[in-house]
């Protein structure tokens, strides 16, 4: 085994997405590998402003923007020729040539990743935080994943057992494989009583339209919209998604609710955030991997809605730590939102099942976790 292996980190955004954050607060949590982060050109520093002073940074490359694998012809061609470029500058890096594992810290950085891995014997290891499937990650996205990057990895990180479901049929029989939460910055304080005055329902998400952002709103002016309740959304409209947002804003007229919904854009103390909260909801519209959004939740001692799909159903036990509803379905949302809303025994009852929630993992676990993956990768690849 390999003590305090170089493991070089690839991303390919600052921007503050939820790979980013969970890859920043790992390595702030104190880590038994000597770290290294690899970027190509992006607005710096974004997120990455928050990294330990030890770890260094390197941009080298070209840009790569977001949305390309759904998009036109000749987006996809600009985007290909970007990944090449990417490939032939990681691969070349001295960053690169020293590391003793290389880690994917995102599905556009496990694409040149993967290439790049190709021409050497380098263990790759990938993060998959989307269902490897067409519809979380466009057709052209899809067959990169199973066909590039899935076939050269030697280690393959999930979110959830969801999620590695999802990718069983196009891992190598040799991959190690692990589950492991993304570090989400949870706050463990034991059960706290939720707030006293009007009912605040809140999802933290950024901004998008699979996220589910507008079925909350659909819903909230359905089972609340006649009180004195609030809905907070709190999240940043990334990667093209500013015209979703002022949908919102007018959807929210349009329901006549527009005067109790906070936009918060992106909120710095997310466990304040929380604390204010009654209700929070996860109700993203196609099966989530998990969404680091549940587990602050629960963490945090809410009463909690989640889509019966994916990764949440893994955490939440209907009636115990929180509710499912049936997913895209506006009036089942509704229906829980009134019976939390009217109901004050049921969300206190919920909220202490939140916090009780076993095996929520702290930013330290889930380093420890992925110190013991990366041993095993490099155990495999010697034997």
């Amino acid at each position: 085994m390999t003590d305090n292996p170089k493991v070089l980190h690839l991303g390919h955004t600052s921007a503050a997405g939820g790979a980013e954050f969970a890859l920043v607060r790992m390595l702030n949590a104190g880590v038994a590998w000597r770290a290294a982060l690899l970027l190509p050109p992006t607005d710096w520093p974004g997120v990455f402003a928050n990294l330990p002073p030890d770890v260094p940074v390197r941009i080298r490359g070209v840009r790569q923007p977001a949305g390309v694998s759904r998009g036109s012809a000749s987006l996809m061609a600009d985007a290909t020729a970007r990944l090449v470029a990417q490939t032939i500058v990681t691969r070349l890096h001295p960053a690169f040539r020293r590391a003793d594992i290389v880690d994917a810290n995102t599905t556009r950085a496990a694409a040149y990743g993967a290439l790049a891995a190709q021409a050497s014997r380098k263990p790759f290891v990938v993060h998959l935080r989307d269902m490897v499937d067409p519809e979380a990650l466009g057709t052209l996205g899809f067959e990169i994943m199973r066909r590039v990057i899935l076939a050269r990895a030697d280690g393959i990180v999930t979110d959830s057992q969801a999620t590695l479901d999802s990718a069983a049929p196009n891992l190598r029989a040799d991959a190690v494989t692990a589950v492991i939460p993304s570090a989400s910055g949870l706050a463990f304080r034991g059960a706290r009583p939720l707030p006293q005055g009007p009912i605040h329902v809140g999802m933290l998400a950024r901004i998008d339209p699979w996220k589910g952002q507008s079925l909350l709103l659909d819903a909230f002016a359905q089972a609340l919209g006649d009180t004195d309740a609030r809905l907070q959304l709190a999240g940043q409209a990334y990667f093209g998604h500013e015209d979703f947002l002022a949908a919102l804003r007018s959807r929210a007229e349009t329901l006549g609710i527009a005067e109790r919904v906070d936009f918060l854009g992106q909120v710095k103390c997310v466990d304040r955030l929380l604390s204010s909260w009654h209700i929070a909801v996860q109700t993203s519209t196609r099966p989530e991997p998990l969404g680091q959004n549940v587990l602050q939740y629960l963490a945090a001692g809410r009463a909690v809605i989640v889509a019966d799909e994916g990764g949440p159903t893994e955490w939440v036990v209907d009636g115990i730590n929180g509710l499912r509803v049936r997913p895209r379905d506006v009036a089942s949302l509704a229906d829980a939102l009134r019976r939390l809303g009217t109901d004050a025994e049921l969300r206190g009852r919920l909220a202490a099942g939140a916090s009780a929630t076993p095996n929520l993992l702290s930013d330290s676990d889930v380093a420890r976790a992925h110190a013991a993956f990366y041993a095993e990768v490099l155990q495999r690849r010697r034997t």
